[in-house]
Parts: C-alpha cells; sequence; structure tokens
C-alpha cells in the first residue's frame, strides 16, 4: 500500500468537496441496513437469524467502515489506524475461527456496491460533477482496498502464531515420545490431541546427522514429528510399514544422513531412537557405509550393532583371543587375521580362502601352517573357533576406520599381556 501522503494515495481524498460528508451522515443509518441486508442475503456465512452476537458484530463492522469512510471524506487527513486495526482483528478472528477470507472479502465487495450505489443515487439529486463523482469512486475502491490488506495481514499474522505453537507442541510431543524412561500415555494421548496428531499403533525413530540437518530446510508430511534443531536432530514416523510408507520416508530424508530405527510401538520409542543413533554413530566413524541415495534402517545392521554394542568387552576379547599376532609386523598381522578369518568363514577350506582372497591355494597353505604354529589347538576348539569370528569380524569392519585397530602388540610374544588399541579413537 502506497505511503499516506503520496500522490497515489491523497489525490482521490484530496479531490473531494468536504460538504459531501454533511450530505452523506443523514443517510448512513440507512445505508448500514441496506449493506447489512444485501450482505445476509448474498454471503450465507452473514446470515445467521439466530445469532443475536453475530448480526451485532455485523452491524457494528459495517456502521464502522461507514463512519470512518465519510470522516475521511470530510478530513482527508483522518488517522486510518483505527479502522486498519479493526480489520486486523477480523482477519485474526476469521483465522481463529477456522474460517478463510472468503466470506469476508465477498461481503466487502457486496457493501461496497450497495454503497456505490447509493452514492450515485445521491449524486444524482445533487447534481454532482462527473469528475467528483470519479474521484469518490477511486476513494471508496482505495478504501476497499486499505480493508481488505488490513484484514490479511491480521489474519496472516493469526495464521502463523497458531502454526509456531502447533509446531512447539509438536517438538515437546516428540521430546515425550523420545524419553527414557517413557512419559505417562495420558500425557502423551493428551499433547498429541493439542498437536493435531492422530497417536499410530506403531512409530520408527529416526536420527539425522547434526551436519546434514543445519544444511537446508526440509518440508516433511504433516504427520510427521520432527525437530532439527535438537542436539541430535531426530524425527518420528508413524505407521512405518504401511503401504508406500518406506517410499515416503526416503523421499522425505534425500540427501540427508539419516537411520530409521526399528518399528515398534509407540511407547518403545526410546528403544528405536536408541537403535539409530547407534547405527549413526558407527556411520560416521565408517564401520556400516553409507549409501550414496536413500537411507540407512538400523535392522540390516543388527550383527554389527551387536558387535559393537559394549566395544569394551570386545576389545577386551580382542587382546585375549589375538595375542598370538601381537609380536607380528602390522603387514603380517593384516595378512594372518584376514586369512584366518576367511579360513573360519568358509568352513576350513584351503580351497576356497584361496578364492576368496585371490591369492594361490599354496599361499593359503603357508599362512595356515604359520597360524597353526601360533594358535596351537586354540584352532581346533569351536569354542574359541567361534570367539575369533567375533574379534576378526569386528576388526574386519574397522579396516577403514583410521587409527582403530584390534590385535594387541608389544608384550605378547613373551607371554605377558600386550597392549590394545581399543576402537575408540
Amino acid at each position: 500500500m502506497a505511503d499516506e501522503g503520496s500522490p497515489a494515495e491523497r489525490r482521490p481524498w484530496a479531490d473531494l468537496p468536504r460538504d459531501l460528508a454533511e450530505n452523506m451522515r443523514p443517510h448512513l443509518d440507512e445505508v448500514a441496513d441496506d449493506m447489512i441486508q444485501e450482505i445476509q442475503a448474498r454471503v450465507r456465512e452473514y446470515d445467521r437469524p439466530g445469532d443475536g452476537s453475530y448480526s451485532g458484530t455485523l452491524r457494528t463492522a459495517v456502521e464502522r467502515v461507514l463512519h470512518y469512510f465519510v470522516d475521511r471524506v470530510a478530513d482527508p487527513d483522518h488517522e486510518p489506524n483505527s479502522v486498519s486495526d479493526f480489520f486486523r482483528a477480523i482477519g485474526r478472528g476469521e483465522a481463529g475461527e477456522g474460517r478463510s477470507l472468503d466470506s469476508m472479502q465477498t461481503a466487502m465487495r457486496v457493501g461496497g456496491m450497495v454503497a456505490w450505489r447509493r452514492i450515485t443515487e445521491g449524486a444524482h439529486h445533487l447534481n454532482v460533477a462527473p469528475r467528483t463523482l470519479g474521484a469518490v469512486g477511486e476513494a471508496l475502491m482505495m478504501f476497499q482496498d486499505e480493508l481488505a490488506v488490513a484484514a490479511a495481514e491480521g489474519y496472516a499474522q493469526a495464521k502463523a502464531a497458531v502454526a509456531g505453537e502447533m509446531q512447539r507442541r509438536r517438538k515437546r510431543l516428540l521430546d515425550l515420545l523420545l524419553a527414557d524412561p517413557p512419559a505417562a500415555p495420558e500425557a502423551i494421548a493428551d499433547l498429541a490431541a493439542a498437536a493435531h496428531w492422530p497417536v499410530p499403533r506403531t512409530i520408527a525413530a529416526v536420527a539425522l546427522a547434526r551436519r546434514h540437518a543445519d544444511s537446508r530446510p526440509q518440508a516433511f508430511p504433516q504427520d510427521i514429528l520432527v525437530d532439527l534443531g535438537r542436539r541430535n536432530p531426530a524425527l518420528i514416523f508413524p505407521d512405518p510399514d504401511g503401504p508406500g510408507r518406506a517410499r515416503l520416508v526416503d523421499r522425505a530424508l534425500t540427501g540427508m544422513l539419516a537411520v530409521v530405527g526399528p518399528t515398534v510401538p509407540l511407547g518403545d520409542a526410546a528403544r528405536s531412537i536408541g537403535w539409530a543413533r547407534k547405527t549413526l554413530g558407527l556411520v560416521e566413524r565408517g564401520v556400516i557405509e553409507a549409501p550414496e541415495a536413500g537411507v540407512i534402517r538400523s535392522v540390516e545392521h543388527m550383527s554389527t550393532l551387536i558387535l559393537f554394542q559394549d566395544e569394551d568387552l570386545i576389545t577386551g576379547l580382542a587382546e585375549l583371543r589375538l595375542a598370538p599376532l601381537a609380536h607380528l609386523r602390522a603387514s603380517q598381522q593384516d595378512r594372518l587375521a584376514e586369512t584366518l578369518l576367511a579360513w573360519l568363514q568358509s568352513g576350513r577350506n584351503a580351497n576356497e580362502v584361496a578364492m576368496r582372497l585371490h591369492v594361490h591355494p599354496q599361499t593359503v597353505r603357508y599362512r595356515l601352517r604359520q597360524l597353526e604354529e601360533l594358535f596351537g589347538d586354540q584352532l581346533m576348539d569351536p569354542d574359541l573357533r567361534f570367539d575369533l569370528e567375533i574379534v576378526l569380524r569386528a576388526r574386519e569392519l574397522l579396516a577403514e576406520g583410521p587409527g582403530e585397530h584390534m590385535i594387541p602388540t608389544g608384550k605378547a610374544a613373551s607371554g605377558e599381556s600386550g597392549e590394545v588399541v581399543t576402537f575408540r579413537r
């Protein structure tokens, strides 16, 4: 809207004769009756015969608009804030009632039509000059525009306030669901109702990498609870196993490093986010490979999660079971550990080990003889072989993580416990 003092804003009002206002004032009640009757006839939303308070509000608005218009004809510098504030309040009220501005805008057009009809009828009797009548029409249209803009501003303000409050409720609901121990079901149900979030039977929690959550704004489906501003960004995805739901979450998380936890009942959301965060931690360390496209799902990496559930424990097991390799050079350790794991995984078949490692069978047999000398009877014990496969699998997963190893070094050759570089950097 142009500034109040600009020529485009002031010209039609300034061109009106001041005595025109005095000719209008005696007819304002009659014009108000005509406006209200026409509005109620044409706009169903405003036709409420049994609602006296609503009819009273409509009359107040119509009379206020008419008196303000005439006051401004009498004084072009008349302060516009009061009527603008009034229509901002109307716009906020429409938003608060969950209605659109369509009915109000239609009512304004109908009212303007009635006002113009009465003005032209009066102008004929008063012999008003065409130039003056044109200025009145321009002022009337400009006035309608001012009121429409004010109502739209109030409507937008109210909508933004409601959206902000709804977002705060949803973030609080996310906090309650991810809490450990979980919040009471009653508290969750009450807040879900206030946040307009239908309570699902099952959910999956999603952990997001901080750097990806900060990188760009995301638009998520309405039924997803999300908070990218948390210290550990997360979201909750309802009914994750429903038809088409997996594709939906994949699309929503495109371009982000995200891990989907297991599907759980609503009350177990903390367990789902726990799995997701542990998986995300292993992805960020390079233990689990991040795909180029799509999201990562914890349930596809359960064995790895089990291996790394207690890293101190598996490090201790590695110290114990891999001690025979401690005195070797790093390159020798790597070759023998790789051969031993392949041998355990292939049912102790040397030829299959050679195929797995792409080396000559004779080379494999030479390495196996070295392993027999180092480990002795341990390789014949099924329980010890199981332990060895566990720690060697963990070591293989850590192979891409710089600075992370699982073979003890130092004193093992003399029969003492060797120093172990643990999983943690």
